[in-house]
């Protein structure tokens, strides 16, 4: 229990600085598919023709309900939302300052483009789809599928490779010396019905796995419905290989392998969603016939769910919710929107680059989360949501602002290192909860704790391990400007003047207790406090 001592001290410290900053908490007013080129290649549409688009439906819905929105989010709001929410961890303070301090008025959309072309964001957006793709807890049993996996996402994102391209690779991997999409496989153990609930989750937002072992009690999915999509991968095995070659998978598809309908003797033959069998006369073993499905105009399901779940990623929510989930008895909230959304990936050739590029462009995106009165329902997205940090973003983040292992945290550092890092990997798994929505908080007792005395944040805030707390006592620093570098670290802005004064006097005010141990104390409540561990 030494571990997770709390201090007097610091405790009295954290409840007197939050007690102090009530007037600066959030809730208070602030100032075609057979195409393989690359998404790249495609035909450009004018994103920002398409930003205005998105920005007049979600305002219909508003004049509808007859909701006010939020007002825009100030630059500082906006520069921490933007980095979090594109490259997964909050801006160094040198960025901070050269933002809030630049009056271009083409700023934001410079910073987006950016960060959209920053080895950071193909890190970022590979970390979010191994977590979608990976079943939890898997990262403590085999590190070496997930450094796979996270690699061969990274390079596909960073080439900004058609999306429906990067699924049909992933559905028609065989491993060998390239085994990112085959560890996919083995860590669903190969098994079709495992492969055929996971890739129709995914990448259709389709919920049939419910069909199962019955008829869909709620949708219009059979359980041969389900059975004949599993189907697909009936003929898929692991080829033998040493069991000390961890990253070398290779998969064969055989020529024989059926499914039957659970405790029958009936076969299903292959069958795409929406009951459409699947030509054997086509040619290529099933997987490489799903990939071209999937892939082809056939499918209505495909840009629909890549659509929704990118504007979940940046706005906390998807236009359908859950995310995964697109049935016809869960319509969207705007369907006219997700429509026309969908119609612009696929004819921007499937390139999300281009599609974060334009949501995070959009005066929607860009509104405040903070509002005075009674906030609208979130699937109005009339202010910002709202969003917990996931704890790969916290942990980056706590070591940006502590100045902490830069190259893990920041603007592209080795996947491997990050992966590997003991330290990170005991923060993740304290961290891990079992709800991964970015909108609801569940973390208890043992995540508060970890936060508020683990290693990571010893190490960020005690005096003489600190490397923040080394730098400020350089001589030219003043503790007004000590404070104001704080701030800046944690919440990327400056602090209001009373919470400069109130804090400058804290430090200075020391008690027989030195100026840079009470620094450390100040610089613990910040990292331990709403505003750091929240994306608003």
């Amino acid at each position: 229990m030494k571990r997770f001592s709390i201090s007097g001290r610091r405790f009295s410290t954290l409840i007197l600085i939050t007690w102090s900053l009530v007037g600066a908490s959030l809730s208070s007013p602030s100032a075609a598919s057979e195409d393989l080129r690359p998404a790249s290649s495609a035909r450009k549409v004018d994103f920002h023709s398409m930003a205005n688009r998105v920005d007049a439906l979600v305002a219909e819905r508003w004049k509808v309900e007859s909701i006010t929105p939020a007002p825009l989010a100030d630059d500082a709001e906006f520069l921490r939302r933007a980095y979090l929410d594109l490259t997964g961890v909050i801006p160094p303070v040198a960025e901070v300052r050269a933002f809030l301090s630049d009056d271009a008025p083409q700023k934001r959309e410079q910073l987006i483009e950016r960060l959209l072309t920053s080895p950071a964001h193909a890190t970022h957006l590979a970390t979010i789809w191994r977590n979608i793709m990976l079943p939890a807890g898997l990262e403590s049993g085999d590190l070496n599928s997930i450094l796979g996996v996270q690699n061969w996402l990274r390079s596909r994102f960073a080439e900004n490779m058609r999306y429906d391209r990067i699924v049909s690779e992933l559905l028609v991997a065989t491993g060998g010396r390239e085994s990112g999409p085959a560890l996919f496989y083995t860590s669903l153990e190969l098994k079709p019905e495992e492969l055929a609930a996971n890739t129709a989750r995914i990448f259709l937002g389709l919920q049939i796995q419910c069909a199962q072992c019955h008829d869909h009690p709620y949708d219009h999915w059979s359980q041969s419905d389900f059975w004949g999509y599993a189907a697909f991968f009936a003929q898929l095995q692991q080829s033998e290989r040493s069991p000390a070659a961890t990253m070398n998978v290779t998969l064969v598809d055989r020529n024989q392998g059926d499914v039957t309908l659970p405790d029958t003797d009936e076969v299903v033959p292959p069958k795409y969603p929406e009951g459409l069998l699947a030509d054997s006369n086509e040619g290529g073993y099933r997987r490489q016939q799903l990939s071209i499905w999937m892939a082809s105009r056939d499918n209505p399901f495909l840009a629909r769910a890549l659509t929704n779940r990118v504007w979940s990623n940046l706005f906390g929510r998807g236009l359908v919710e859950p995310v995964d989930d697109l049935s016809p008895r869960n319509p969207p909230s705007h369907p006219k929107l997700l429509e026309e959304l969908t119609d612009y990936f696929i004819e921007t050739g499937f390139d999300m680059r281009m599609l974060y590029r334009m949501l995070a462009n959009t005066r929607a995106y860009q509104l405040s989360s903070q509002v005075e009165g009674k906030p609208a329902p979130p699937e109005l997205f009339a202010q910002m949501m709202v969003k917990s940090l996931s704890a790969e973003q916290l942990y980056d983040s706590l070591s940006q602002a502590a100045i902490r292992n830069i190259v893990s945290a920041g603007m592209g550092g080795s996947t491997s290192n990050r992966l590997f890092d003991p330290q990170r990997r005991d923060f993740l798994a304290r961290m891990e909860t079992s709800n991964r929505s970015a909108s609801e908080f569940d973390a208890g007792l043992p995540q508060a704790l970890m936060l508020m005395n683990g290693d990571l944040m010893v190490e960020a805030t005690q005096q003489g391990k600190s490397r923040m707390l080394t730098a400020l006592e350089a001589p030219w620093f003043s503790n007004g400007l000590r404070i104001e570098t704080l701030f800046l670290a944690t919440y990327s802005r400056f602090p209001t003047n009373h919470e400069k004064e109130h804090l400058v006097q804290y430090v200075e005010n020391g008690d027989g207790v030195n100026q840079t141990q009470r620094l450390g104390d100040v610089f613990w409540a910040l990292l331990n406090s709403a505003e750091f561990a929240l994306n608003h």
